[in-house]
């Protein structure tokens, strides 16, 4: 019934950010790190992040996103639920069918996508083309993740980067000349590099019970200097193939959002794609890298404060673990973005009052 829909179209845009706030000294204190506020700010752009605290999951972010998101586009229901991270609540089962059950959404379908940075961009790749194949017509798509239950507060390459939080955006089916059409995406991996980021136990390769785990083992772990070199990479690569795919010329990108983890990743990406500095957009500063997330927050971000025309040509980027890649070429969209607080697992999720 939905065959005549020429692409998929993003009509909503919800976040959720735990309150509770670190700074970059707070970060330091905790784990005893041999670093500044100063050399933080400088080598990452990061001044804080969120972290979710005890009692509160991946889970209970996704809700309040979703709600969020649900609540932007003026719908009370979605027909399919992705699920993107790389922090689920627990390794079985998935916690996208929970999240679609306290969101009230019925038997729809739901799965997580576990392409760790890049695993938004995976997720509307597959959930817009799921619209335009007719399989599905409201998908709500939610980027999750509570790293600080995975990340060693010791380990200064991973714990002044990463924090917690939600975003998620809800697809519907509609025309190209919309505010908010996908208008191509590029999707790419590369399991060469599959030690570089990954958390070594806890899988059936190195079982989470195994006698005398190691410290490292136990935490995610990432080889900086090797992944900067992938991420500037790939990143570029994808965006030159995704919009030579729309037929967009690099100067004609209007804005350009890539996933939020280093500063100076983005801006060596958008160098070499060839956006200008007023063009880019993003929210590192405020809430660090927040992996699956990543995206759709600095996308809330930006809308809020309408920082771009609704039906710009606009560029989404990302590399993560895996190694995975992903972009997507798309008009800014005209959704007014929603935020709201943690949803407590046996409670119901409020509606949203504020935006984000």
């Amino acid at each position: 019934m939905h065959q005549d829909l020429r692409t998929a179209v993003l009509c909503g845009i919800g976040t959720c950010l735990p309150p509770h706030v670190l700074t970059n000294t707070d970060v330091t204190r905790l784990g005893g790190l041999d670093t500044t506020d100063a050399w933080i700010r400088t080598r990452t752009g990061i001044s804080r992040r969120h972290r979710a605290g005890a009692g509160t999951s991946t889970g209970d972010l996704a809700v309040a996103a979703g709600r969020a998101a649900l609540d932007s586009a003026d719908a009370g229901r979605a027909d399919l639920l992705l699920l993107a991270t790389t922090t689920p609540d627990r390794p079985c089962p998935g916690t996208a069918p929970e999240v679609a059950h306290r969101l009230g959404l019925g038997p729809v379908p739901a799965f997580d996508l576990a392409a760790v940075c890049s695993g938004f961009v995976y997720g509307v790749a597959i959930a817009g083309a799921m619209v335009t194949a007719g399989l599905c017509a409201r998908p709500l798509v939610v980027g999750a993740e509570t790293y600080s239950a995975v990340i060693d507060p010791t380990d200064r390459d991973t714990a002044v980067l990463f924090g917690d939080g939600a975003g998620a955006v809800l697809l519907r089916g509609g025309e190209r000349a919309e505010p908010g059409a996908v208008a191509a995406v590029d999707l790419g991996a590369d399991g060469a590099g599959c030690d570089l980021i990954a958390i070594a136990a806890g899988g059936s390769r190195l079982p989470g019970t195994t006698p005398r785990l190691s410290r490292e083992s136990r935490y995610f772990r990432m080889r900086g200097r090797e992944v900067y070199g992938h991420a500037v990479r790939r990143m570029t690569e994808s965006s030159l193939a995704v919009l030579d795919r729309a037929g967009w010329p690099p100067g004609s990108v209007e804005a350009f959002i890539g996933h939020q983890a280093n500063q100076r990743i983005l801006d060596a990406v958008a160098d070499r794609v060839g956006i200008a500095p007023r063009h880019r957009h993003g929210n590192i500063g405020e809430v660090g890298n927040t992996a699956a997330a990543s995206l759709p927050l600095a996308l809330a971000h930006a809308a809020a404060r309408h920082a771009v025309r609704p039906g710009a040509r606009t560029l989404l980027t990302a590399f993560g673990g895996g190694l995975t890649w992903g972009s997507v070429a798309l008009t800014w969209p005209a959704a007014e973005p929603r935020s709201q607080a943690p949803a407590r697992r046996g409670s119901p999720a409020p509606r949203p009052s504020s935006p984000a």
